[in-house]
Parts: C-alpha cells; structure tokens; sequence
C-alpha cells in the first residue's frame, strides 16, 4: 500500500505527456473526477485541457448508465485541428500547500502547459548562445566551475563538461516559458524572463562534492623531501631553513557532480510559504524533461511577486490615506487655533476699550468738579487714543487686519507645517 501512494506521488509530481489517442482513451476509461485526482488538477481544470486539444469528454450520466449496464455511445476522437500540438503534456502538480491565488495561478499555467513538449525542438535563442559562448571561453576555478554573469547573460556557474547540457536544457525552458507569457530578455543585471506585468530572474549552477584532500604520488615524493631536509637541517641545527620551503597542499579536493539546480530569484509571501522557486537533477528527473514544471513554477512565482506588489501597493496607499487624514486634522486644528488666537485678540481690545471708557468717565466727572492742569492733559490724550483705538476696530479695519494676518480666506493654514511623523 505504501508503494502504490509513494508511485502515485511521483507520478503526480513528475510531467506527463501522452499523444491525443492516448489521452483521448484515459479520458474514456475512466471518470474525470478520478482522472483529475490522479493528475492532482481539478476536473475544471481537466475538461479545459480537453477542450484546447479538442477531445471529446462522456456527457454528464454517461458512466451511471454504463455501470447500470446500459447502451452507451463514445464519441469518436475528431482530427486535430490545424497549428495544434500533437501531445499533451500534463505539467507535475507542487503538493504543498499554498494560497488560493497561487493554487488558481497553477492550475491555469497547467492548463497553458498541456500544449507543450519536453522534447520538442526549439530555435536558438541570442542570449542562450551567448551564455554558451561564454562559459566555453571561460577558464573554470578552483573548485572546477565556469561562471558568467552580466548584462544580456544568463547567469551560470557550471562545469565545462555541462556545458553542453545548457544547450539542451535551456531552449526547452524558454520555449515552456513562452506558453506561459514570458519571453527571456537582456538586461544591466543579467538576463530574465518578462511577461505584461513581471520580471523573474534566473540563475543555474551545478552541486560540487567536496572530499578531504589525498596526496599525489607527486606531492608526496615534495612532502618527503622535504621531511629529509628538514632532518638535515636538524642535525646541522639549521630549523629556520628547513621550514621556510615547506610544500603548501589544498586541504580539499572539489568536484562538479553534474547536478544541476535551475534558480528562480526569491518572492517573498507574507502569511504562507514561498512557492518553489529551485529545480535540481534528480533520480526521478532530470532538468532536460522539466521545462513544463518549470515554466509553471515560473507563471506562480510571477503570480506571488504581482499578489505581494499589489498588497504593498495597497498598504502604501492604505498608509498615504492615514497621513493625509492626519495632516488635514493637523491643519484644521491649526486654521481653527489661528482664527481662535485673532478673536482673542480682538475681545482683549474691546475690554481694554470698556474699561478706557469708564475711567475717562469717572475722572471727567471729578475734573469738571476741580479741574488740574496734568488730569486734564491725561484725560485729552485717552479721548484721542480711545478714537484711536475704536477706529482700528471698525468693520473695515478689522478686514484689512485679518488681510495681513491671513485669516478667515484661503490662506487660513499660514504657516502650517505637516508633521514628518505621521
């Protein structure tokens, strides 16, 4: 029983592809909502990529009359139509779990992928020989890889005996990614798939084994001679000589395994799991034959990239409005204590006024009673300074005041300055 579900879950993540005939009789032997299950995609989802191909699907009770033992007709497999792909490919199905965007985003790029071919024979492309070019003049490193990088390159790190690989691997991938919408294109940075809305990076490289160094038969016969003029140099008592020219030996050895990883750049989803974004050389499959799996790892990662663009965007704007309503709270605040601080103004002048009024009244009652040369000169002043002081609060010279102070017009927010901390 464990063998049967281990089976049936490399053969759902794993790609598929079968001719229309055979599809056509899969479709026949059995329900499709048994069929969709075994193909982890919904039977929707199914009838969709019967409907691309143009393969009849049983009418709604067909199997329910056939199980009651009744006369049931199939409908024969028409032609396919012109500029149709011959096979259908079934890309494997990712049993993680993930969001309903990106579970909808899958099963459309599914859907897109049924008319393509793993081993279908594709043009060269401009970048992908170019990155070829490269890596075959490059001079490989310490630990046995070529690695290119740049502008309109694909970036790689790889031993020069997979370079070949690359030349197989490649255009099937760009081709698979061609069926989902994006097209490989240069760049200051390196090369990228683009489609409408995303730009996707990329990357390859190759898994190198590293193994505790042995000496050579030639380093050996170095370190031995050394060891006898170090036992010379003893018996002389020379030891500064004799280490001086000690043969240096790397401590590892390093070797490129052939495996390669293809590399989508990192999308981060916030409350979920990021969807796969690395594709390595496997004993179930190599990258030669998963152009399908990746060209739909590619349309999802481009699903979650446009999903969190659009969540930040939202934010962004979520946040504008939050400091737009504060700083219109902050500048009402600021219009409303402006125009509260003139009225203050203006009432300290009326109550000034009043009481100016009253003692010249009172001092000139006395006055006409005993009259004094300095009480006299005071009272003429304050008569002329309360004429004064009325006048600056007639109707007209109230409005020149609040013309001068901006207040109560369009400039009511003077002066006002947004907080940096809103």
């Amino acid at each position: 029983m464990g063998d049967d579900v281990l089976s049936l879950k490399i053969r759902m993540t794993v790609a598929r592809v079968f001719t229309r005939e055979e599809f056509y009789e899969l479709v026949w032997s059995k329900p499709m909502t048994h069929l969709a299950k075994e193909f982890a995609i919904s039977d929707v989802a199914l009838h969709k990529i019967c409907r691309k191909h143009g393969i009849p699907n049983p009418p709604l009770g067909w199997w329910a009359k056939k199980a009651a033992g009744k006369k049931v007709k199939q409908t024969p497999l028409p032609p396919a139509k012109s500029g149709t792909a011959d096979r259908i490919t079934i890309a494997g199905a990712d049993l993680s779990r993930e969001s309903s965007i990106l579970a909808t985003a899958r099963e459309q790029a599914r859907i897109l992928a049924s008319s393509g071919c793993d081993d279908r024979v594709t043009p060269p492309h401009p970048i992908i020989e170019r990155t070829i070019v490269k890596l075959n003049k490059g001079k490989p490193s310490d630990i046995g890889l070529v690695a290119v990088s740049g502008a309109g390159l694909i970036k790689c790190e790889v031993a020069p005996q997979s370079v070949d690989r690359l030349s197989v691997i490649l255009p099937g991938i760009i081709q698979a990614a061609s069926l989902q919408g994006f097209q490989l294109v240069g760049g200051e940075d390196g090369a990228h798939f683009k489609s409408e809305s995303e730009v996707i990076g990329l990357s390859i490289s190759e898994l190198v084994r590293r193994e505790k160094h042995v000496l050579t038969a030639t380093e050996r016969a170095k370190e031995e001679a050394w060891q006898r003029k170090r036992d010379l140099a003893a018996r002389r008592n020379a030891w500064d000589s004799a280490f001086l020219d000690r043969p240096r030996f790397p401590e590892w050895d390093y070797h490129p395994t052939g495996q390669l990883s293809f590399e989508f750049e990192q999308v981060y989803v916030s409350g979920g799991m990021a969807p796969r974004r690395s594709f390595r050389d496997a004993k179930i499959q190599r990258l030669e034959n998963m152009a399908s799996e990746i060209a739909v790892g590619l349309a999802v990662l481009a699903a979650a990239k446009t999903e969190q663009r659009l969540r930040r965007e939202a934010e962004q704007r979520r946040a504008e409005e939050e400091r737009q309503r504060r700083e219109l709270a902050a500048r009402i605040k600021h219009i409303e204590d402006r125009r509260i601080a003139g009225l203050g103004a203006i009432l300290a002048e009326l109550d000034e006024l009043d009481r100016l009024r009253r003692l010249i009244g009172l001092l000139t009652a006395e006055v006409q009673a005993g009259p004094t040369p300095r009480l006299s000169t005071f009272l003429a002043w304050a008569k002329e300074h309360l004429a004064m002081r009325e006048a600056r609060l007639s109707a007209q010279a109230i409005e020149e005041r609040f013309a001068t102070e901006q207040l109560f017009g369009d400039t009511d927010d003077h002066a006002f300055a947004p907080s940096r901390w809103y």
